[in-house]
């Protein structure tokens, strides 16, 4: 039989201070808080690996694969992890893929605010600026649609070669007496009250038909469920929450009107979270040199429903 040393008063007070202050601090990094630090290794607006501190401290997380830069921005509640089948696929085909997590999405920092399209757009350029990107394409999907929007609009062309919108948010989702079609507020509003509701199930149930799953004779896929969950509970509450106002409350048209570089519109016909009346169509109507592309039955995950297809247009698109 072993024995245990007891420790004396003194020590044992010891040991349970150290205790506590390590239970503490891991309390603390897994809350993940608005107000977290900066390493003081990272240097604002220098990349250091897989990330870069913007002006205002946020740690945006970011990939950047292979050569001849191709730029993705994801959509909500998501990460760079929705874009690895086009990623993949282009990087096999010689481009350079960088795709990051938007502020308060994915492994980026969560601050307690700038969760707008003009931080989004100020953000992007940051990263670009560091990376040193030129003749880049920006490619948006759903509300990143309406970030490669607006950082031309705040930033110019001139590293711009081409942009591309896939299911996107644009040009303005919201009804307004300028935009009779658009959605009415309330429906946002019920977005917004699940979200703080239960936002798990809401981020569970929403995968249906946001793939179309719900439709007679679809073949559900768990894991895409599954994945779309993970990236969305990876989203920060504060983000969660406030983007579902920037991308159903940004009014985008002007911003298209400044865009003259080649540009690919890609929607689902059965797009139900962003129908293609009121997006797409009117997005191509918009921007001068754009060339819309309908994929008749499609849903708004293209990226993975049709991933192929998609791809395959994306490349057309970059060798056109």
């Amino acid at each position: 039989m072993s024995t245990v040393s007891t420790p004396d008063s003194a020590s044992r007070r010891n040991l349970l201070k150290g205790v506590a202050g390590v239970g503490l601090a891991a309390a603390g990094a897994s809350a993940n808080s608005a107000a977290a630090k900066t390493p003081a290794s990272v240097h604002t607006g220098k990349p250091t690996g897989d990330r870069l501190v913007t002006k205002d401290g946020t740690s945006l997380y970011f990939k950047d694969w292979g050569t001849l830069a191709v730029v993705f921005s994801h959509g909500y509640p998501l990460s760079s992890d929705a874009w690895e089948d086009q990623m993949f696929f282009l990087l096999q085909n010689g481009y350079r893929v960088i795709a990051h997590d938007r502020r308060g999405f994915g492994r980026s920092s969560q601050p307690s605010g700038g969760y707008d399209y003009d931080t989004f757009a100020d953000d992007l350029a940051q990263l670009v600026e560091a990376l040193d990107l030129r003749e880049a394409t920006f490619v948006g999907h759903s509300m990143g649609g309406g970030e490669v929007a607006r950082y031309v609009a705040r930033h110019g062309q001139s590293r711009v070669a081409k942009v591309a919108f896939v299911s996107s948010v644009t040009p303005f989702l919201l009804k307004t007496a300028t935009n009779p079609n658009g959605a009415p507020k309330e429906l946002f509003d019920t977005f917004r009250a699940a979200v703080q509701a239960n936002r798990s199930q809401w981020n569970l149930d929403v995968t249906m038909p946001y793939y179309s799953f719900n439709r007679p004779g679809a073949h559900v896929s768990e894991g895409l469920r599954e994945s779309y969950w993970r990236q969305g509970q990876a989203t920060g509450l504060p983000a969660a929450y406030h983007a579902l106002g920037a991308f159903s409350e940004t009014d985008f048209r002007d911003d298209l009107r400044k865009i003259t570089v080649p540009a690919l519109v890609v929607h689902g016909s059965d797009d139900q979270i962003v129908p293609l009346e009121i997006s797409a169509k009117l997005t191509a109507g918009l921007v001068p040199h754009a060339k819309l592309i309908v994929y008749e039955g499609g849903s708004h995950g293209l990226l993975h429903v049709d991933k192929d297809r998609l791809n395959a247009d994306l490349l057309a698109f970059l060798r056109g």
